[in-house]
């Protein structure tokens, strides 16, 4: 089980990776195809061009959040059972 959720999270951290350079390359290459128009229509199409990197870039780390999220859940969950389980030993 270990292993998935490390490989899992090892492609989330690969794909968050391949979405910036989307981001990179979108803006680049939007920038240097209307350069020629001018330097504010060139900057608006590199935003553009930019957008769909920055989408896969905002979904990839709300993955990753709400995996750290189930991470400390658990943890909290353990920890409350140890309590619980202290708690009616105690009494």
């Amino acid at each position: 089980m270990k292993d998935k959720h490390n490989f899992f999270e090892k492609l989330l951290s690969l794909l968050q990776g391949a979405s910036w350079a989307l981001v990179f390359v979108g803006f680049t290459s939007s920038f240097i195809a209307l350069y020629h128009s001018g330097l504010f229509i060139a900057l608006i199409a590199a935003f553009l061009g930019a957008l769909v990197g920055l989408f896969f870039v905002v979904i990839f780390e709300i993955a990753q959040i709400q995996i750290d999220k189930l991470k400390e859940l658990k943890k909290h969950t353990k920890l409350l059972e140890q309590l619980l389980e202290k708690s009616r030993k105690d009494s």
